[in-house]
């Protein structure tokens, strides 16, 4: 019924919404044009454009969904543009429900903008579902990670903010935006959160690894990634805690975080030879 002629316009059309956000965000902030009420003008179109990539991916994903029999998650292509799907759908609400963190999105729809480069340059290719992924708690283990890494950009895309003021040229174009205590705070707020939802990742993933192959935990290289990841993000949320954290440097901590649940997320997978690759 649907061919992959079919799919892709919609997975090419989502992408350009997404730029068209992030291009509307960058403008919006540069040209500081803010009405009276409090509201950036441009802000009505970064979220118009969010909510137009958000609904054309669902229908990519969909009609993928459709035609290969099985939720679009086994290879890389298809975790792409689910990752795609799932941070444009959490930003967007955030973006919504939370005004005071918009300015995130001049460094978090970027952020959005290099998984969308990476799924162009990858042949979408169909691939087997494994039998070990028919299983509720892949499910769970799945949605928690894309939660977590979602959460973690939101934080990641405020500590950006910060560390964008440092820089002269930034300095000047950003004074409009909130105080660096303010975003301070938001941002980790949203990084405590995502450790949450990676603690619930693990523990998903390692009841599903019981299922799947036996055993709850066996430090391959992923388990490995994901579990030094885990720890750092405590780690980082501990002496933000703990200690009085310069501000610059926290945002420096967020920002490396990221940046390390990243290559856990979309590089050790694919590189492992480990029984346990996220991908077959």
């Amino acid at each position: 019924m649907f061919s992959e002629a079919t799919e892709m316009p919609w997975l090419w059309a989502g992408l350009a919404a997404y730029a068209l956000a992030a291009f509307y965000a960058f403008r919006g902030i540069a040209q500081q044009r803010v009405l009276a009420a409090g509201t950036r003008s441009y802000e009505g179109l970064v979220l118009l454009f969010m909510v137009c990539g958000v609904v054309l991916l669902a229908v990519s994903l969909g009609v993928r969904w459709v035609r290969i029999g099985h939720g679009p998650f086994v290879n890389l292509f298809e975790l792409l543009v689910s990752q795609l799907f799932s941070l444009g759908t959490i930003y967007t609400l955030v973006y919504w429900r939370l005004p005071l963190l918009r300015p995130g999105a001049i460094v978090s729809l970027p952020i959005i903008w290099v998984l969308g480069l990476w799924v162009l340059m990858i042949e979408p290719k169909d691939a087997p579902f494994p039998p070990t992924y028919y299983n509720d708690w892949l499910w769970a283990h799945v949605g928690f990670g894309k939660i977590f890494l979602a959460f973690s950009m939101v934080g990641s895309g405020l500590a950006g903010v910060i560390l964008l003021r440092w820089i002269g040229w930034f300095a000047s174009w950003l004074r409009h935006l909130p105080a660096d205590d303010v975003l301070d705070r938001y941002a980790w707020r949203f990084m405590v959160l995502a450790l949450v939802f990676d603690s619930l990742m693990l523990i998903a993933g390692a009841v599903w690894a019981q299922d799947a192959w036996g055993r709850f935990w066996s430090w391959d290289a992923l388990e490995t990634s994901a579990f030094l990841t885990w720890l750092a993000l405590g780690g980082a949320i501990h002496a933000r805690l703990a200690w009085n954290v310069p501000i610059r440097l926290g945002a420096a901590f967020i920002l490396i975080i990221f940046v390390v649940a990243f290559m856990t997320y979309f590089s050790t997978p694919f590189i492992s030879e480990a029984v346990h690759k996220g991908v077959i």
